[in-house]
């Protein structure tokens, strides 16, 4: 069974032009027609559904995906599962370790959904909403262009009315909204990989682990790069440097014998030479960072020049 999709509805609020002009070479690459709708105030996780519904509802089933999460996205299982209940929707739910951080998912047998439960002090379940739904047109009858919560305020009643089932997710699965969960995910993705294409992965003297290098990134001499490294289109990074725990994007420069751990370095940033960026930093679209400087835990802001060293955690505004 195949999953024909032919259009994917983007919901967004802020400055959706920006956006959409990020994914207009994906577009044309995979064929894929992409559609914007654009919240003029916050709806929460189900409004939005609503105010795209010209787009959605077609008469046929939609999936609905959050946007902050990684995982293996088996849409195909969830479709033939879906069709195989006949309800009017189905999640796909994922296994943790501590449930009691989580609301969970309470299920019976082949899936069916009983109840939720938030942050139970109690086991009740290890499941939880892994934020992939598959829906049928008809849940636009429950929800309306208003701030509603789709977890707490439509998926309750779909329950009470045994319409909602819930699909195991098999392989990994991360929620990203956090700097520290992105790079965690971005490690479960490597691994990932590893097992599926490793030949996708860097493999040279250079790296220890998991590394990705886009093939227009400039590695110099002597650099040691791993484990768990992303590095970008049209990077630049001089010899000597070392990276590790680190997504590096688009466009970035790192300068001769840095060191960049745990971090996150945004579009077109530049490191100056014997810098030291750690401890979960985030540079900013275009942040220019001088010689010799650390930065410990810095958020920093885009567009900013940093020329002293940030000793603690600090946004830089």
């Amino acid at each position: 069974m195949k999953v024909g999709v032919t259009e994917v509805v983007f919901a967004i609020a802020y400055r959706p032009e920006l956006l959409s002009e990020c994914m207009k070479k994906y577009e044309k690459d995979i064929k894929i027609k992409f559609s914007y709708s654009q919240e003029m105030e916050p709806l929460g996780t189900a409004g939005p559904i609503a105010l795209a519904r010209s787009i959605l509802d077609d008469g046929q089933p939609f999936f609905v995906l959050n946007s902050d999460i990684i995982c293996t996205f088996p849409l195909e299982d969830l479709l033939k599962f879906h069709n195989s209940h006949g309800k009017e929707g189905s999640i796909m739910i994922t296994k943790v370790e501590d449930p009691s951080k989580y609301g969970v998912v309470v299920t019976e047998s082949e899936g069916k959904i009983v109840s939720f439960v938030e942050k139970p002090k109690n086991f009740v379940s290890n499941r939880i909403n892994a934020g992939i739904y598959l829906f049928n047109p008809s849940i636009f009858e429950r929800i309306q262009a208003k701030p509603t919560s789709i977890e707490k305020e439509i998926f309750p009643k779909m329950a009470e009315q045994m319409q909602l089932y819930a699909f195991d997710l098999p392989g990994f699965w991360m929620d990203i909204g956090q700097p520290k969960d992105f790079q965690t995910g971005v490690s479960l993705y490597l691994n990932h990989l590893r097992q599926i294409a490793p030949q996708q992965l860097r493999n040279d003297s250079d790296v220890i682990g998991n590394v990705l290098v886009d093939e227009t990134a400039k590695i110099g001499k002597g650099c040691v790069l791993g484990p768990n490294v992303t590095i970008g289109k049209n990077c630049t990074i001089e010899d000597g440097v070392r990276i590790t725990d680190t997504t590096v994007l688009e466009g970035v420069i790192i300068r001769a014998n840095s060191l960049v751990k745990s971090s996150i370095i945004g579009w077109h940033s530049t490191i100056g030479k014997w810098a030291r960026i750690e401890n979960m930093c985030v540079l900013g679209q275009d942040v220019q960072v001088d010689n010799e400087i650390h930065i410990n835990g810095g958020k920093v802001l885009p567009h900013k020049s940093i020329s002293e060293n940030v000793r603690e955690p600090a946004i830089i505004m």
